[in-house]
């Protein structure tokens, strides 16, 4: 079993960047920001919301990949490029959360990679030693 596992990231970027979706180390499990992909769904440009829920699954999908779920997630970060989008993805967040409660930080940001991107998600999960292979 190795110590730290990497689960890749596919697009054109994390090439060029040298980034992977997720990193598990230990116990541990991190992503990157995930962020929706508002060129492929036209539709989520200007929807804070529909744009959590896309980046939120894109992160849990790397988690489970990762050997983490939902319940072992302890930590999230949600970027918003405007305050009025707190409230929607902080919405979503619960929906996702809820039960689960991780601590949760919401950080404004000037701006994301892609100029139609309203928000990012990062997640840190803790998962049980014994889950490990």
């Amino acid at each position: 079993m190795a110590l730290v596992e990497r689960v890749p990231e596919t697009g054109p970027w994390a090439q060029l960047y040298g980034y992977s979706r997720a990193v598990a180390v230990g116990p541990l499990v991190l992503t990157s920001a995930c962020t929706a992909d508002v060129e492929a769904r036209p539709h989520l440009k200007g929807d804070p919301a529909g744009q959590a829920r896309e980046a939120f699954r894109t992160a849990l999908d790397a988690m489970v990949h990762a050997g983490a779920g939902v319940s072992d997630v302890v930590r999230s970060r949600l970027y918003v490029t405007d305050p009025a989008h707190a409230d929607p993805v902080g919405r979503v967040h619960g929906e996702f959360f809820g039960v689960v409660l991780p601590t949760a930080t919401v950080v404004i940001v000037n701006g994301l990679f892609h100029p139609g991107q309203l928000v990012a998600i990062e997640l840190e999960a803790f998962r049980a030693w014994r889950d490990i292979d």
